[in-house]
Formats: structure tokens, C-alpha cells, sequence
């Protein structure tokens, strides 16, 4: 019996050894991936100062979901903390005390956004540039213009970080983006942006943000990384439980607009609808049309 035990002991002491050895393993492989840098030359965009420039760069700002992250003055907010992964916390953008806008170029705000690199080359933390690098250069100009123009706000906001097992979890779960750095091909130059108009490829240009949350599908289901009390992601194929067919382009541009269509209300804590709404008629017809354009899924077959 004791023989027994004492092989027991060893067993489990080994196993519990090799454990922390693997997670000390992941730990270190996201220390690397997160200190890792990157050497990215940014070509610079044209950058208008006149009033409807920075009127068409904020409502940008607004309906691409930079607001929504950022603070209505780009002061910077903690978007999501979750122990499991991390804090997701956003720059403040001004030139106010704690704001990045005096210290970051041009070029170092277009690396930002369109690569997830910082100016030091490392990786950025969530920052969604896997949308934004389709992002076209009128608009990133325009965008770039509006966030100059801004007045300074004092808000010292601390930066992203992981959690001990966020290190871990980023190994681990390949469905959550951690470092969209890792996944845009800075070398290649980016496709052209569609020409605005009622056009599904317009339509998939001004969606691409709905990925997040959506798939890569736009089929829904539960969200990778998200607390577990959040909904799932409905479906925006016209699939199996999808509301849009029925809804039409009338009532998916009332609900975008309001949060609400026959009595079915939007949270927009979940969803971002009061970013969408800043979409003109045109823009929510074209994302209508990309969406019922695409090949119908299941629920969930992200």
C-alpha cells in the first residue's frame, strides 16, 4: 500500500510539474509575441483641416466604432475587463495631460490604425486594425484630421495589458485576435477601397467591423473573449434564425437608427447601434445589401 502511495506522489507531483513547466511555457510565448517588433513604413495621407473634412472625419469616427472605444471627447475609456484575459483600456487621444496627441506623429497614428503596431514597433492590444486596414486613405485622412482638431482633456488612463492567464489564454484560444499585428500583411498594399454607392462591395467595406462580434461569417453565435453573460451574436446571414429577411431594408435601417423595430429593443451596451446610426441612408442600404448577399449559415458557424 505504501508503495502504491508513494508512486501515486510521484505521478501526480510529475504531472503537476509538467503543468506548471506548459504554463510557464505560454507564458513566456506571449511575453515574446507581445515584445515582438515590427518595422513598418506608412505612406502619409492627405490630411484637410476645412469644415466638412472634420464634419465627415467625426461622423467616421462615430459609425466605425472609434467613439464607442475612445469617449465621445477621445479621452480614452476601459472598454473591457475581464481577469481571465485583461483589461482593454483606450488612449486618451488629445493633447490634454495623460493624452498621447502631442507625443505621437502622424505616421505613428496611421501605424496605429491601420497596422496595430506601436511607435516603438511592438504590437498593439485589441486595437481592431485588421478592419481598419482596408480603412481608404481619403477616409483615414479625414479621421486623422478630426482627432487633431480636438481639445485637449486631462485623463491619465493606463495602457491594455493581460492578466497572468490572459499570457496563457492568447496561446491557447486562436479565435480571439489578442495582436491584429499578427495577422495584416504590412508588406502588401492594401486593396482599394469601393467606390461609395448602394453596392454590396461597398456595403462589405462599411461592415467590417460587424466581424468582431459576428464571425468572419456573420453568423453569430457566442464571442470569443467576451464575458459570458454577454449575448450571443445573432445571425446576419439570411440563414436559419436570421431576423433580416424579415425585418427588410426598411426595418434594418430603423433599428440601426433607433435600436428598436415592432417592439424588439437592441442593448446598446451590446450593440453598437448608436455608432451605426451616424451611417447616412445610402450606407445603411449598402451594408443591408452586402449582408443579404452573402451565402447563407447556420447559427454559430463562425
Amino acid at each position: 500500500m505504501n508503495k502504491f502511495l508513494k508512486w501515486a506522489g510521484i505521478i501526480v507531483g510529475g504531472l503537476v510539474g509538467l503543468l506548471l513547466v506548459s504554463l510557464l511555457i505560454l507564458y513566456g510565448m506571449g511575453q515574446a509575441r507581445l515584445n515582438k517588433t515590427y518595422d513598418v513604413p506608412v505612406t502619409m495621407v492627405e490630411i484637410s483641416n476645412d469644415e466638412e473634412s472634420l464634419a465627415e472625419g467625426k461622423r467616421i469616427f462615430q459609425y466605425r466604432g472609434c467613439e464607442a472605444c475612445h469617449g465621445e471627447d477621445l479621452q480614452g475609456l476601459v472598454y473591457l475587463d475581464n481577469p481571465a484575459i485583461g483589461q482593454v483600456i483606450t488612449p486618451n487621444l488629445t493633447t490634454g495631460k495623460g493624452g498621447i496627441g502631442s507625443q505621437r506623429t502622424d505616421e505613428d497614428l496611421i501605424r496605429a490604425i491601420k497596422h496595430g503596431i506601436r511607435y516603438d514597433g511592438t504590437p498593439l492590444l485589441f486595437m481592431p486594425s485588421t478592419e481598419f486596414y482596408y480603412l481608404s486613405d481619403a477616409d483615414l485622412g479625414k479621421v486623422l484630421a478630426y482627432i487633431r482638431s480636438k481639445p485637449p482633456v486631462d485623463n491619465e488612463v493606463q495602457s491594455s495589458k493581460l492578466s497572468t492567464t490572459g499570457f496563457i489564454v492568447m496561446n491557447i484560444a486562436k479565435t480571439i485576435t489578442f495582436l491584429p499585428a499578427e495577422l495584416i500583411p504590412h508588406d502588401q498594399t492594401p486593396p482599394p477601397a469601393p467606390e461609395p454607392g448602394v453596392t454590396a462591395e461597398y456595403g462589405g467595406y462599411l461592415s467590417l467591423s460587424c466581424r468582431v462580434c459576428h464571425g468572419q461569417t456573420y453568423s453569430g453565435g457566442a464571442i470569443p473573449g467576451f464575458p459570458a453573460e454577454w449575448p450571443a451574436a445573432p445571425n446576419l446571414t439570411s440563414g436559419a434564425g436570421s431576423r433580416l429577411p424579415g425585418w427588410g431594408e426598411g426595418g434594418f435601417i430603423e433599428i440601426m437608427r433607433t435600436g428598436e423595430h415592432h417592439g424588439r429593443k437592441i442593448n446598446p451596451s451590446y450593440m453598437p447601434w448608436k455608432s451605426y446610426r451616424h451611417m447616412n441612408d445610402d450606407e445603411l442600404k449598402a451594408v443591408y445589401t452586402y449582408l443579404m448577399s452573402l451565402p447563407p449559415k447556420d447559427f454559430g458557424n463562425r
